[in-house]
């Protein structure tokens, strides 16, 4: 059903619209440390991945790909009639945001986001990764449930690392998700991020907070240092790098919104 759309929460805020984007498995209680930071320098709206907490899982398999979530966010940016917006991301919400950075260069005012693997690997070697590793992972979903992931080390609710509040909020959403849309996740979705050749094509202004503890994703590095005038701020966290380290992230996070205003507001 095409009239199917992302849950979001839209929260208060001085500013700027910033769209919140979390990773596979995440939902919308990932942002719960950074929300009341945010509030001083733009209007967050949180969105759900489809499948992931409150969001429905269409049908149709175009959707889940990346430019399906790119005209979603598109959708979302008219609907709350803003010329600009930011958009901040996390693991494969990054890769997807960077998508919308490429396909609408003009709507977009800056982009906050955190360790990426899906968004900045090489497109060959991560599709053979999908079609092995990550595909594993949909059938187990497809034939035992979504509930199979929620001690996997893919589930990012699990890390004591985050607040305990947040992770009972985590845990709680976890039991929302669907198997038909975290699925879906696995193999569309994640099949197609990598951004590859398209990451020079980003005009925006660019904050990476690299969580460093995270030692597998800093071969990464040099495809992030592709995207023009990229600002790297390194954190002592691991992939969850505004959660593991929410006191660090929201403060660069304020800094850099504060120092790249939207005309007019």
């Amino acid at each position: 059903m095409t009239d199917q759309h992302l849950h979001k929460v839209v929260h208060e805020g001085v500013g700027p619209v910033a769209l919140l984007v979390h990773g596979a498995l995440g939902s919308r209680s990932y942002w719960n440390d950074n929300i009341s930071a945010l509030q001083t320098v733009c209007r967050p709206v949180v969105i759900e991945l489809w499948g992931h907490g409150k969001s429905p899982s269409p049908e149709e398999r175009k959707r889940y790909e990346p430019h399906g979530y790119v005209d979603e966010f598109e959708n979302i940016r008219k609907e709350l009639q803003v010329e600009r917006m930011w958009l901040i991301g996390q693991s494969m919400g990054a890769a997807l945001v960077m998508h919308y950075a490429v396909s609408h260069p003009d709507r977009v005012a800056g982009l906050i986001i955190t360790n990426s693997a899906s968004g900045f690997a090489e497109p060959t070697e991560w599709q053979e990764r999908n079609r092995t590793m990550v595909s594993k992972i949909a059938d187990q979903v497809d034939e035992e449930g979504v509930e199979c992931l929620r001690d996997s080390w893919v589930n990012p609710g699990r890390s004591k690392r985050i607040a305990a509040s947040t992770l009972k909020l985590l845990a709680n959403e976890f039991s929302e998700h669907t198997a038909a849309g975290i699925s879906a996740s696995f193999r569309v979705t994640n099949y197609a991020l990598p951004l590859g050749e398209s990451l020079e094509e980003i005009t925006a202004p660019v904050l990476f907070t690299n969580g460093v503890e995270e030692e597998r994703f800093q071969r990464h590095l040099p495809q992030v240092k592709k995207i023009s005038g990229v600002k790297i701020v390194e954190l002592p966290a691991s992939h969850a790098v505004n959660a593991h380290d929410p006191v660090g992230w929201n403060q660069a996070a304020i800094d850099f919104i504060t120092r790249h205003p939207i005309s007019g507001d």
